[in-house]
């Protein structure tokens, strides 16, 4: 795999695991809404995961916890774009914007986004990848079933890992068909998306068999329902050593880089975990 240059940060896949820090701006995400709604509370929470050592910040304004409702276009721009222009007036950090509209993915790299990162796969919007390759950004391509809305009514697969697999092989080739660049395409496989609290654990201990896709693996656990099924946790913010200990799985299986909420506890993790697997 290629190394990835973004915004003079060199991302050298199999090298470290790469840290991308949560930044929900959204009145209703499960573990963290409402938090960092406004423009000052998104923008400190952006410095204190910077000061910890994160490697991106992925901004998101439309909730995608299971059921959550679809907002309209204006609100999610509204939400995002203001604080993207303002961190990157005064912030090298990589920034990638966690949407599924084309026209949200466009303002964001316009306003200073690196990255667009898309639950769907790009198959919610069919100007995504088109959109994306004019750009000539990163995209990191997510499996999902449904909409969040619909999606934990879709977890009935004949074989879980080959049909993830095979799904993300061919939005892969769509994306590489449309003009995007195989070496900046990131699959995710989206666990507690349209999968239940088994079928999450079986993805986390077939990870390694992804690496066969020749991209770099985005894993995203953190405080996620799983956890909490395990932990009989019901407060997502409570899940922290939880997340703690699914992440150190994904690191033995090749991850490279884990969307968490609590980055300064999972820099620590990362560190040791990278010394144990990665020497």
């Amino acid at each position: 795999m290629h190394n990835l240059m973004i915004r003079g940060h060199c991302f050298e896949w199999g090298k470290r695991t790469y840290l991308m820090g949560i930044l929900n701006v959204t009145p209703d995400s499960f573990s963290d809404g409402g938090e960092f709604n406004s423009l000052e509370t998104a923008l400190n929470q952006a410095e204190t995961m910077i000061n910890v050592g994160v490697d991106i910040i992925d901004i998101g304004g439309q909730s995608t916890r299971p059921g959550a409702e679809e907002i309209s276009l204006e609100e999610e721009l509204n939400r995002v774009i203001p604080v993207i222009k303002v961190l990157r007036k005064t912030r090298l950090i990589p920034i990638s914007i966690d949407t599924t509209r084309a026209a949200v993915a466009k303002a964001a790299v316009e306003a200073g986004a690196d990255i667009v990162n898309d639950i769907s796969g790009g198959t919610f919007d069919n100007k995504m990848f088109s959109t994306v390759a004019s750009l000539d950004v990163p995209l990191i391509l997510m499996h999902i079933r449904g909409t969040p809305k619909t999606m934990q009514n879709n977890t009935n697969y004949q074989d879980l890992l080959a049909e993830i697999y095979q799904w993300l092989q061919t939005q892969l080739e769509k994306a590489i068909k449309i003009g995007i660049d195989q070496r900046k395409l990131i699959i995710d496989p989206g666990i507690g998306f349209a999968k239940n609290h088994q079928q999450n654990i079986e993805l986390l201990r077939h990870l390694s068999e992804f690496k066969e896709l020749q991209c770099p693996v985005l894993v995203g656990v953190s405080r996620k329902s799983f956890l909490g099924h395990i932990l009989q946790q019901n407060d997502p913010k409570k899940r922290v050593w939880g997340t703690a200990a699914a992440c150190c799985a994904a690191i033995a299986g090749q991850a490279d880089i884990l969307r968490v909420h609590d980055v300064k506890e999972i820099r620590d993790l990362i560190q040791v975990a990278d010394a144990i697997w990665r020497s």
